[in-house]
């Protein structure tokens, strides 16, 4: 297959008038369209500061990130879904959705943006919750509004920082099969940061781990397993230790 997306050598370090903090250095790996790869690694290695690079939040000091015609980051297009929904308390489900569309085609007219919306409520099964507002949401149904602002503008490539985290276990697997069904349906290719081992497992077509910072590539993980994925299961179960492990020994480098 054809990768979507490619990281070349991607390095980054942040700096004051003291310290050097080396954050990344040389992070390779390549991403293939409809995949749902997860980015593991200890706490603090710089997972965030990868999917911020490949949003355009930060630039990276040295190496390049480019799509399968060898174009620039800037012309692959992309959305970020955070772990806090940051969703606009005064503004309704339905004009959150559609201030993200706003922002990519301000030629739209408000009858193809409605149905844009409509069509965006219908896919994250948030329809009859269109006027409300986001005080009056669970945290599931808000992160359901983000992920459909987030595909409003027909990102290429979603990207996911922690999205389920804050949630409870029942809502977060309901959000994960929610990736699940959207990458079926849309086609869309998914870059999630996760500290939840299990969470990859029953997601992940890859699993790319890091070392402590400064983070480099300590290995990929490919799963074959066809979804949904039974995490009962005693294959299940002795693959979530072994990633569990490697992120641990990861620490440890």
């Amino acid at each position: 297959m054809t990768p979507v997306l490619v990281l070349d050598e991607i390095s980054k370090q942040y700096a004051d008038d003291n310290t050097v903090c080396q954050a990344l250095t040389d992070i390779s790996c390549t991403i293939e369209k409809k995949e749902i790869v997860c980015l593991m690694g200890p706490s603090g290695c710089g997972k965030s500061t990868v999917l911020r690079i490949l949003s355009g939040l930060e630039a990276a000091d040295s190496g390049i990130a480019h799509g399968s015609d060898g174009a620039v980051l800037d012309t692959i297009h992309t959305a970020m879904v955070f772990q806090e929904h940051g969703l606009f308390p005064w503004l309704s489900v339905s004009d959150n959705i559609a201030y993200g569309l706003r922002m990519k085609i301000r030629s739209q007219s408000k009858e193809q943006v409605k149905k844009k919306v409509s069509t965006l409520l219908s896919l994250v099964h948030m329809e009859e919750f269109a006027s409300s507002f986001p005080h009056q949401l669970s945290g599931g149904m808000k992160q359901r509004v983000s992920v459909a602002r987030a595909l409003a503008v027909e990102p290429e490539i979603l990207l996911m920082d922690e999205p389920f985290s804050a949630l409870d276990p029942f809502s977060r697997r309901e959000l994960q099969d929610e990736v699940l069904r959207i990458r079926d349906q849309l086609d869309t290719t998914f870059f999630i940061v996760t500290h939840n081992p299990e969470e990859a497992v029953y997601l992940a077509d890859r699993i790319i781990i890091l070392t402590q910072r400064p983070a480099k590539v300590m290995t990929e993980i490919s799963i074959s397993f066809s979804h949904p994925r039974d995490m009962a299961k005693p294959e299940m179960i002795k693959l979530v230790q072994e990633v569990t492990a490697l992120v641990q020994s990861g620490s440890e480098l």
